[in-house]
């Protein structure tokens, strides 16, 4: 049984990893997991993907893919190229609580959350830090919890 190395945390376009300084650093066989990564991602092109790669000490690895990111995904639903440089006080777009509902499903697996509704409050919270208001959720702007 091959002994873990390294296990790192990484981003990709769907469909376009390359070999690269990132994917050397693991030691691993860095065109057969670009092949393998892009054959996996063929069908969510245009999104980026992370990706948790297990590198082992015989060059072999396995790779577990993520969701995309939250951000990404509010940014393409509230059609901006970036969020808010002052979230408090500068809005910059707004989406409804049926986009954070979709985008709430979507993650579902990578959150920690028990249900859909925990977490939209989770996605709608990094809407509000990027200058997003979310419409028909309830706010929790000045609450303490």
């Amino acid at each position: 049984m091959a002994k873990i190395t390294r296990i790192a945390k990484l981003e990709f376009n769907a469909g376009q990893a390359k070999p690269g300084p990132e994917l050397a650093s693991l030691g691993i066989n860095m065109p057969q997991f670009c092949t393998q990564f892009n054959d996996a991602t063929k069908d969510r092109m245009g999104d980026v993907v992370p990706v948790v790669i297990t590198a082992f000490d015989d060059k072999s690895f396995k790779f577990e893919l993520k969701t995309t990111p939250a951000a990404i995904l509010l940014k393409k639903a509230a059609k901006i190229q970036k969020g808010s440089p002052k979230a408090k006080e500068q809005k910059v777009a707004t989406i409804t609580a049926d986009d954070v509902r979709k985008i709430a499903e979507y993650k579902l697996v990578d959150l920690n959350a028990n249900d859909v509704e925990a977490a939209m409050k989770i996605i709608a919270g990094t809407a509000r830090n990027m200058g997003i208001v979310v419409e028909g959720m309830p706010s929790n702007e000045g609450k303490k919890a």
